[in-house]
């Protein structure tokens, strides 16, 4: 851990209501945070402005305070940083490190093969396109995503919970998006830009966001931004291999409410079952908190990939 003040974020979409997932890795972060004595931001990550909506908006600081997970700055909006990320692209652009990409998603599919698992790995196919090339493709009215260029570097990280993790960017990701075609900037872009502008020093998320990591720490080195420590938590999940899903409607927040009866009963049964506690015996944040302890998060937890959720 670093000396520097310990600062962790909820990082909510607000595309539906809260289910256990999204309570287990917000009460992961809030921990890990506050027993180093750290401050919590919440960001509403509203990049995708359709799915987004203003009641889920309001929702879900309402959830977070009934199950007792406070935040001490905020909320931060991405929909207003758009100038923000603008300013990064542009330091990119400016170094000739971004590239108009044309391909759909029909194409991406039949060109790209996934990797170890994880996802598709971009073979390059616009990085090398002529500027008539360019022209001809947007005369037959197609509206290029823009690419990050990627080398061969290998970017390497200890996480808190998964451990040593790996990534050659040429070979194990591609070139991948930094603003999409519709003009909106894309997540790894933002997400950079925003934990270096809110201080974030502690980002704890689910394990299938690891894989993306090697790409915001590339991102950070580009742009010149502090690294936060990472810790990627298991998911929660229905069946093997299937997690828990805001749009299947699995263990959302009203649901858990009938089941357990009171955010603190919800709070600690999710401790219990993912090992943030000794017990599944209801609990409030504040009082897991007495007997949590950063150093000892990765021990206690039964499975760092799934733990299936009862």
């Amino acid at each position: 851990m670093s000396d520097n003040p310990v600062v962790g974020r909820f990082a909510p979409s607000p595309t539906g209501r809260m289910h256990a997932g999204n309570i287990y890795a917000a009460l992961a972060a809030w921990l890990v945070a506050k027993s180093q004595g750290g401050r919590i931001v919440l960001r509403i990550e509203d990049l995708d402005r359709e799915r987004s909506k203003a009641a889920y908006i309001n929702q879900v600081q309402r959830d977070f305070e009934a199950l007792g997970l406070y935040w001490d700055e905020g909320p931060f909006f991405q929909h207003d940083r758009d100038e923000a990320y603008c300013a990064a692209f542009d330091t990119l652009k400016e170094r000739g490190l971004v590239y108009p990409c044309y391909c759909t998603r029909a194409d991406l599919h039949a060109a790209s093969a996934p990797h170890r698992g994880e996802k598709p790995v971009y073979p390059g196919t616009c990085r090398h396109l002529s500027t008539a090339e360019c022209a001809s493709r947007e005369a037959d009215g197609r509206k290029p995503a823009m690419r990050l260029a990627v080398d061969e570097r290998d970017i390497s990280l200890v996480d808190l919970v998964q451990g040593p993790y790996r990534q050659n960017l040429e070979r194990d990701c591609g070139d991948f998006l930094v603003q999409r075609s519709d003009g909106a900037f894309a997540y790894q872009l933002a997400v950079v830009v925003d934990d270096a502008a809110q201080g974030i020093t502690s980002v704890v998320r689910g394990v299938d966001l690891l894989c993306s990591t090697p790409q915001q720490i590339y991102l950070q080195e580009l742009l010149g931004l502090p690294h936060p420590t990472y810790a990627h938590v298991p998911l929660l999940v229905g069946e093997k291999d299937r997690r828990l899903s805001k749009r299947d409607k699995d263990a959302a927040l009203d649901e858990l409410l009938v089941r357990f009866g009171t955010p603190r009963a919800i709070v600690g049964h999710i401790a219990g079952i993912t090992g943030l506690a000794a017990s599944d015996e209801p609990a409030t944040p504040e009082e897991l908190l007495k007997d949590f302890s950063a150093k000892k998060f990765r021990a206690r937890i039964p499975d760092a990939v799934q733990i299936p959720w009862r």
